[in-house]
């Protein structure tokens, strides 16, 4: 970059600032120019491959089932369990189960793996333990009924109590 003149007064400001101006306008457009071109090499290679893929047949359906797997596994309600999830289970599958199974069954387990455990979230899992611990909780309701049962039956015969006593007392009167 090399030094700019000095600027002395009002007029060679706006003469520098208009400058500047111009460069930055052509740097933009060459940078826009130089953008262009990189999109455009990298689209030959995607659109030959397109190109040649249109003409096999069975590529659409796995295109499809390829997409309704990751929308699958892209859903809203996927937290970070479901993520962990989606990534372990394919690794500790392919270590322990599919060790000496082909890149098929790998894939076709990878595949079925994301897909099911683009179900399974937080939530969910939540509520599973908690309906298998109320399961396992003894449950405590056996004695609050017999102690609210043995509550009431004071509460009536206290109640029976004060009718009588009352009707003594309007008896007297």
């Amino acid at each position: 970059m090399k030094n700019s003149p000095k600027i002395n007064n009002l007029h060679d400001l706006q003469a520098e600032i208009a400058r500047l101006n111009l460069r930055r306008r052509e740097q933009e457009a060459y940078l826009t120019d130089q953008y262009n071109l990189l999109k455009i090499k990298i689209s030959a290679p995607i659109r030959f491959f397109r190109l040649v893929t249109s003409h096999v047949p069975g590529v659409n359906l796995v295109k499809d089932l390829t997409s309704s797997i990751s929308k699958a596994a892209q859903r809203k309600d996927a937290d970070w369990l479901t993520r962990v999830l989606q990534l372990g289970a394919p690794i500790v599958l392919n270590s322990t189960v599919l060790k000496r199974a082909g890149w098929f069954k790998k894939a076709m387990v990878l595949l079925a793996s994301e897909t099911a455990i683009g179900q399974v979230n937080q939530d969910k899992i939540s509520g599973l333990v908690s309906k298998i611990t109320s399961f396992i909780k003894p449950k405590k309701k056996k004695k609050k009924k017999k102690i609210d049962a043995e509550i009431e039956k004071i509460a009536v015969m206290e109640q029976q109590a004060a009718i009588l006593e009352d009707e003594r007392f309007t008896d007297k009167t």
